[in-house]
Formats: C-alpha cells, structure tokens, sequence
C-alpha cells in the first residue's frame, strides 16, 4: 500500500463530511447563507490546463453565490488562473493554490482568488487550481438533497478500499501535476524560480495537496500548506518537502482525530511547522473573522520567508526584474 492510499484510506470518511461543508467556508456570524445560483463569473487569464473533460461527465458546470462568497460546481475542465506580483516586489516563489469543497463544489473566492492576491502582495506568484470534480446535480436544490443521501446511506466500497480510493482522485491529482508543469514551462515569462514552486491547499484542496505531493511524482512542490485538511498519519519519505500545518481546535471535521501528519512528518525527520487555534471553524479562510485563525496567513508568509523563500535569488528572473 502506498502512502497515498493510506492517505486517503484515513481520510476517506472526512471527504463525504467536507462534500457537505462548502457552506463551512464562511464567517460563524455570516447571514447570506441562502445559495444563490449566478452565471459564471469572467475569469481573464484562466489557462486550460489539458487535462481534458471529466470522463463521463453530463451535468454542466455552474456556479453560486453565499455568503458574500462564490463557489462554482460540476467543474469539468480543469484551468489555472496566475495572480502575478509586481515585478518590482516580485521574490521567485510561487504558489498553487487549490480550493476546498469536498471534491463537489470550490470556495473559489475566499480560498482561491483572495489568497492568491494575497500572495500576490507579498510578492509571491500564485496561481489558483480550478480542479475537476465530481458531478452534482444541475439545480441547488438538488444538490443539497444529493448529500443528503449520500450521508444518509452506508459508506460506499470505493471510500473505504485505500486503492479504489486513490483511483476517485485521479483526475484532480492529474489536473495539479499539469499545474506544476505550466508553471515550470513559463517560470521565465512569470519571474518564477522552479525550484521555489510550492502549493497550498484547503480542506479537500489540502487533501489534494498532500495527494500530489507524494503521488505525484512529476509535481515535486517545493513546499506545501494543509489549512484545515485531513492530519490522518501517513508513511513520509525522505525527501518530502516542508509542510506548514493551520487548523482550529473547534474544526468540527478534523480537530478531533489527532495530529498523526504532524508526527509523521516528523518521524521522517521532514521539517513542519503546526498552528492550532483555539478557535476559528471550518473553512476560515481569508474571511475576517475575530478569531486568532486569521492570522495563518502571515504565519505562512513568515514561514516561506524563514525557509529562504521570500528572497530572489541572485541572477534569477525575479531578481532581475526588480
């Protein structure tokens, strides 16, 4: 069994709870809670990544308005949007960015576009990750109902089978990997390093991070960010990269299970560093909330710059940029 399988092996019953928490990925005091469907949004600079359709895919993808926030669902045709610094703040470092939702929907603004303006402003390229996911049906209505169902019913043989498991996130591990390939390909046109590319996931996003840091082979992040993910234990390997770990002791999904990753990073003698607040949900985000869990986005940017990250490189793209 590999690292990944047992991964998501662990993992598996936390992916049904998060495909019912994109509602999760907003403020506790927040009153727009009624989803609102919209026309999908204008996404200048989007990039098809050519990973291709979702196999078998008919519902169409669509997108919704809650809590001040749009998420989009049915995605069926991965992209990848660059947020790029101002050449004059411009570091190198650059960031993948993907968003939660459970595989079924994605906090496209609150965990993608604004933490890529963030870094952006810091001087970090990133670039968010619209994965493929999986089918819901067309209408709200019926997609509440269809999770509904799905937790109303036994777990299915391919949630609990670690190498069935794997085989679910296929194309979502596929649509990262061509991620890290692009950005590698245009590192000059970007000002990137190759070498500093690093990604950041949320919730099922960080699941998926972890997924292509060591199931994909190609990908080889330079660093990486698990805000509020899965911390099942897993088998590390050696040359795993740093991780940065950021989750609320009142994360109704993940808080209770133990800090097995935290450990097994560690038992890999692989450097991670762990934020646990005292409060802050599921799905904090970039949203202000007056808990101490906003604050895990300067702890990560402290993080990358302690790593050596924040700096250009001496004759690099970046350097000679600014």
């Amino acid at each position: 069994m590999t690292w990944a399988s047992r991964f998501l092996h662990h993992a598996s019953r936390a992916v049904l709870a998060t495909a019912l928490l994109w509602i999760a990925c907003a403020p506790a005091s927040a009153q727009d809670d009624a989803m609102t469907p919209i026309s999908i949004p204008a996404q200048p600079g989007a990039i098809e990544l050519g990973t291709g359709s979702l196999p078998g895919a008919t519902v169409p993808e669509s997108w919704h308005r809650q809590y001040g926030s749009v998420f989009s669902r049915n995605v069926t045709v991965a992209t990848l949007t660059p947020f790029l610094p101002d050449p004059a703040k411009a570091t190198g470092a650059a960031v993948i960015v993907a968003p939660g939702g459970g595989f079924r929907s994605l906090s496209m603004q609150n965990e993608g576009w604004d933490v890529a303006r963030a870094l952006a402003d810091r001087g970090v390229a990133a670039f968010v990750l619209k994965y493929r996911l999986h089918q819901t049906p067309a209408d709200l209505d019926g997609f509440a109902r269809s999770i509904r169902e799905m937790f109303a019913g036994p777990v299915p043989t391919h949630r609990v089978d670690p190498m069935s498991s794997i085989a679910t996130l296929g194309p979502q591990i596929a649509d990262a990997r061509a991620a890290f390939a692009l950005v590698r390909e245009r590192a000059g046109e970007w000002h990137v390093d190759p070498d500093r590319i690093g990604m950041v996931g949320f919730s099922a996003g960080a699941m998926l991070t972890i997924a292509t840091t060591l199931a994909g082979e190609d990908a080889k992040p330079a660093f990486i960010g698990d805000i509020y993910g899965p911390l099942a234990p897993l088998d590390v390997p050696a040359d795993a990269p740093p991780l940065f770990i950021a989750i609320a002791a009142d994360d109704g999904l993940f808080a209770g299970s133990g800090f097995g990753l935290v450990e097994s990073w560690r038992k890999a003698g692989r450097p991670v560093e762990f934020h646990f607040y005292e409060r802050g949900g599921h799905g904090f985000g970039m949203y202000p909330k007056p808990t101490t869990s906003t604050g895990w986005f300067d702890a990560f940017t402290r993080w990358m710059a302690m790593h050596g990250l924040m700096a250009p490189k001496p004759g690099s793209a970046a350097a000679a940029a600014r």
